[in-house]
């Protein structure tokens, strides 16, 4: 039997301690620990790396301090668009929604779609459709509206382009030369989770609420099965975030299991590898959980923060903000 594990992310970029009140930064702390926590209970309990890592980022998206869910970020034209993927790593079955408006839960979408359908990937109305369909709650749209992610949509409309969701609180900070940027749903793109079970199985998910003032219909890493989510047990789990696009164009969640199946790499090597020195050469900022099935874990990110947590067995759940 092995020990179980899991680890989830809440996003990463320009996190500071400057522009995170103590009071904030203790929220953060708190709900990292109860979310893993609660991950870490199904694991114990004898339940699966997929219902643990599922639970986890449900769990994220129903969190208004992460971008996914209750709490996702507005497309430039002021609605809100999710994506989600769940991988597991026993047989690669895969399910993921992109571009969708009013599904409470994307991850329980993703989740439907594996093991309902014949397919991996579904979007917009279609994904809602099949969603309802398979008994996945439906919500309003307004459901995914925070004050916070409204008055940081407001600031950076203006602007040129798309920002990151940790980039978009730093850039209100800037702005307001005060302290506090937006609130707790100062979070990055994507949350997510991995997971190692008591079986030797892994498995990953990721869920997002997309970039900032986005072009509607963008989709971004989080959806596709290798770029922002990858799980296999003859080599590891990954979830990742931050610039998507990058992140597309690298196929990094598959590229770190790839190192370790075709060059020899231990995890941390490939998933250093990636985020270090493959990412930054096509503007790639974020980062990434990883575990492998021996229980080896590694988060590297190449920002300032990544809000993430895990926990072994039995014991207490680690959180980190910061470098």
């Amino acid at each position: 039997m092995n020990t179980p594990v899991i680890a989830i992310h809440g996003g990463a970029g320009t996190i500071t301690r400057s522009s995170l009140s103590a009071e904030d930064e203790a929220r953060y702390h708190q709900a990292l620990a109860d979310i893993v926590s609660a991950g870490q209970a199904v694991l114990n309990g004898g339940g699966s790396a997929l219902d643990a890592v599922t639970e986890a980022v449900r769990l994220l998206e129903d969190c208004p301090l992460f971008n996914a869910g209750h709490g996702a970020v507005y497309t430039s034209e002021g609605r809100h668009e999710l994506d989600a993927s769940v991988m597991d790593g026993i047989d690669l079955s895969a399910g993921a929604v992109a571009c969708v408006t009013n599904v409470r839960n994307p991850i329980l979408a993703a989740r439907a779609v594996m093991h309902h359908s014949e397919h991996v990937l579904l979007v917009g109305q279609g994904a809602e459709a099949f969603a309802q369909q398979q008994g996945v709650a439906t919500v309003s749209p307004d459901y995914f509206h925070t004050d916070a992610r409204h008055e940081q949509w407001q600031r950076v409309r203006g602007q040129a382009g798309t920002v990151l969701d940790h980039d978009a609180a730093s850039f209100a900070f800037a702005q307001q030369q005060e302290k506090a940027p937006i609130d707790p749903d100062n979070k990055f793109g994507t949350v997510g989770a991995v997971a190692l079970d008591r079986f030797g199985n892994l498995a990953a998910a990721t869920s997002t609420g997309g970039i900032t003032n986005k072009q509607p219909g963008r989709v971004g890493d989080s959806p596709l099965i290798g770029a922002g989510c990858y799980a296999s047990n003859s080599t590891a789990a990954i979830s990742a975030t931050g610039t998507g696009e990058a992140f597309m164009r690298t196929n990094a969640a598959y590229d770190i299991a790839a190192r370790m199946a075709y060059a020899g790499d231990t995890l941390e090597q490939a998933a250093h590898k990636v985020v270090f020195k493959l990412l930054p050469v096509v503007g790639g900022r974020g980062g990434l959980i990883a575990l492998d099935a021996q229980g080896n874990l590694t988060l590297p990110f190449n920002t300032e923060g990544m809000y993430r947590a895990y926990a072994r067995g039995d014991a207490a759940p680690v959180t980190a903000i910061y470098a």
